[in-house]
Order: C-alpha cells, then sequence, then structure tokens
C-alpha cells in the first residue's frame, strides 16, 4: 500500500503508536511509589527535627535547673518563657504550617539559649554587666512588666499616629497626583528628590521645632513613610493596565470617580503586600525617635537604661521590641488572608450569579 504524501510530495510521517496500556500502568505506579518515598522521607525529616527541637529543650531545662558559679534571680519567669515557647511550637505544629521551617527555628533558638545559659549563669564566663544571665532578664518580664506594658502602649499609640497618617496620607495624594498628569508632572520630581532621604536627619530640627517631643517623634515617622508611600503610588498609578483605564473611561466617569472606583481599589493589593516593609521601616524610626528625648515608649526604655550601664533592662527592652515586631507581622499577616478570602468568596458569588443569569433569562 503506498504511503501518503503532503502537497510537496513527501511522505507524511506515520501517526505515532498509542502507548500499551501496560506500560501506562506501570508509569504511573512509579510515579505514585516516588511520591510516596518523597513523602515518607518528609515525614521521617520532620519527626527528626521534632525529636531534636525536644532534645535541647530538656538539655535546657535540666541546665537551668542546676546551681550554677553565677548568683542569679530564681528560674521561676525563665522556666515559665520556655514554657510559652513549647506552647507556641506545639501549637504551630498542631496547625501543620510549615513543620521543617519551624522545627529549625525553635532548634536555634533553643541552641541560643542553651549556649547563653551555659556561658552566663553555669561557667561565668562572659562580661557580668555586658551579657546578663537569661535569669536576670525573664525576671524582668516578671518585675517590671507594668512599665514594659506601658511602653508598648505608648510605642503603639505613637506607631498608629505617625505611621497609619502617612501610609493614609501618601495613598490617597499618591492616587490623585498620579492619575491627574499636571499634578504628576509637579509632585513627582519632589517626591523623587525627597524619598530617598532618611527622615532621621530630619529630627533635630523637628524636635527644636515641635512643641512636644511627642509630635516630633509622630513627624519623623511620618516623613520617612510618608514620601516613599506617595512616589510608590504615583508610580503604581502610571504603570496601571490600560485595558483597565479605557474600560473605566468608557463609563464616563469623572476624575474624582475614577480615582475612588478604579484607581484605589487597583492599588489595595499591592498596598497591603507592602505593610511588613513598611512596619519594619516605622519600627526602626519610632524606636530613633524615641531616643531622641521621649519620656515614654521602648526606645525610651531601652536608652534611658543604657544611661544607667542596666544591661538587663537594655537586653530585656530588645526581646520586647522583637516580640511587638513579631506581633504585628502575624496581625498584618492575618489580615492579608483574610482580605484574600473574603475576595476569592465574593469573586466565587458574582461568578454564580453570573453563571445563573442566562437560565433565569430564560
Amino acid at each position: 500500500m503506498a504511503s501518503r504524501s503532503n502537497v510537496t510530495g513527501a511522505p507524511e510521517a506515520a501517526p505515532a503508536a498509542p502507548v500499551p496500556d501496560a506500560a501506562s500502568d506501570e508509569l504511573c505506579a512509579f510515579c505514585a511509589s516516588e511520591q510516596e518515598a518523597f513523602l515518607r522521607r518528609q515525614r521521617t525529616r520532620c519527626r527528626a527535627l521534632i525529636a531534636a527541637a525536644h532534645v535541647l529543650l530538656a538539655a535546657l531545662v535540666a541546665l537551668v535547673l542546676l546551681p550554677g558559679a553565677k548568683s542569679v534571680p530564681g528560674p521561676a519567669p525563665l522556666l515559665g518563657g520556655i514554657a510559652v515557647m513549647e506552647l507556641l511550637y506545639l501549637a504551630a505544629l498542631k496547625r501543620g504550617q510549615g513543620k521543617p521551617a519551624c522545627s529549625w527555628i525553635v532548634i536555634i533558638v533553643w541552641a541560643f539559649m542553651l549556649l547563653w545559659e551555659l556561658f552566663t549563669t553555669q561557667l561565668n564566663l562572659l562580661h557580668p554587666v555586658l551579657m546578663p544571665a537569661p535569669e536576670a532578664v525573664f525576671n524582668v518580664f516578671a518585675t517590671l512588666y507594668p512599665e514594659l506594658l506601658t511602653n508598648v502602649w505608648s510605642s503603639l499609640t505613637l506607631l498608629l499616629m505617625g505611621a497609619a497618617t502617612a501610609i493614609a496620607a501618601g495613598v490617597l495624594l499618591g492616587a490623585l497626583v498620579g492619575w491627574l498628569p499636571e499634578l504628576r508632572d509637579v509632585f513627582a520630581p519632589i517626591a523623587r528628590v525627597l524619598a530617598p532621604i532618611p527622615s532621621v536627619v530630619f529630627a533635630p530640627y523637628l524636635v527644636a521645632l515641635m512643641p512636644t517631643f511627642r509630635l516630633a517623634s509622630a513627624m519623623v515617622i511620618f516623613l520617612g513613610l510618608f514620601w516613599p508611600t506617595f512616589l510608590n503610588t504615583i508610580l503604581r498609578v502610571v504603570s496601571m493596565d490600560r485595558r483597565i483605564v479605557d474600560s473605566a473611561r468608557m463609563l464616563g466617569l469623572s476624575s474624582f470617580e475614577m480615582v475612588r472606583q478604579v484607581v484605589l481599589p487597583y492599588l489595595v493589593p499591592g498596598i497591603v503586600g507592602g505593610l511588613n516593609g513598611q512596619l519594619t521601616s516605622a519600627i526602626m524610626m519610632l524606636t530613633f525617635a524615641e531616643m531622641l528625648g521621649a519620656k515614654s515608649g521602648m526606645g525610651y526604655f531601652i536608652i534611658n537604661y543604657t544611661y544607667f550601664a542596666n544591661y538587663v533592662n537594655v537586653v530585656a527592652g530588645i526581646i520586647v521590641v522583637g516580640i511587638v515586631v513579631t506581633l504585628l507581622n502575624a496581625l498584618i499577616n492575618l489580615a492579608k488572608r483574610k482580605l484574600v478570602t473574603s475576595g476569592a468568596r465574593t469573586g466565587s458569588t458574582a461568578g454564580g450569579r453570573h453563571r445563573a443569569a442566562p437560565a433565569s433569562t430564560a
């Protein structure tokens, strides 16, 4: 039988023979076995990391309970802190989110605390003033918690005063300026000059200009966040998909309605996604501003006890700042997940309505 030819006269390639069912089944079985082996290795690795974390925990607790070469306060606050961290670790394992990473973090923390306890309390090899024992540091949480909570509250209110107003003003004004070319041509070059300047260079002048140190600190935070937010918002508006802009313009919306109904909703995901980085910058500026001359706040707590060479309280203050930053980042991540979930739910509901519309019309 003659083979079929294409237009040019060359013989066409014969169609590929189908894969036999036996070979296909063998391939599927091989892939399933490989996946099962991979999952088995992952489970074994997770169990090994969990075991290593708890071995270090047991060694740390035993070391804390042993009498050491250095006289320190009672171990109860330190053991309480260790118990809280262990409960948080177990809760993270129960949720099943990031088991290997979570275990690695806990292993690093326990190893650090083990070495800290060994070289300070047990062997007394480090500087007694600059490197306080962990029992002394955790005892600060038990004895000075009213002062710590007061300073944390002062810092949070100041952070809200400066950061929230800066982000809100930067987004609203940036959206308006980015949408109107006349304003963009004037204010975008100014923002490009001021955005890279660290706000801390204005701090001495703001302290002399403002009536109180608290307002000066709030202005340091405001200036440090406003100009970068303002410039980034302008750039996001300029880089909007032109199809979105053209579709919105067909509705005959005014400039104000375009900014409110189109531009700002378009900017929301980018704003929420950048909150973690903005929070880090705000905490840095907040701590520096509070060290200038404030009478409360975590920065004031740290710098005040530094003047008196009370490094036990200084280390405790640094730990509290880390805890506060971690909790704020967790709240931001929770808000992101809520927004994504609500957005997906809204989208699925709208899609269901659109699919049901033709049937109801019919």
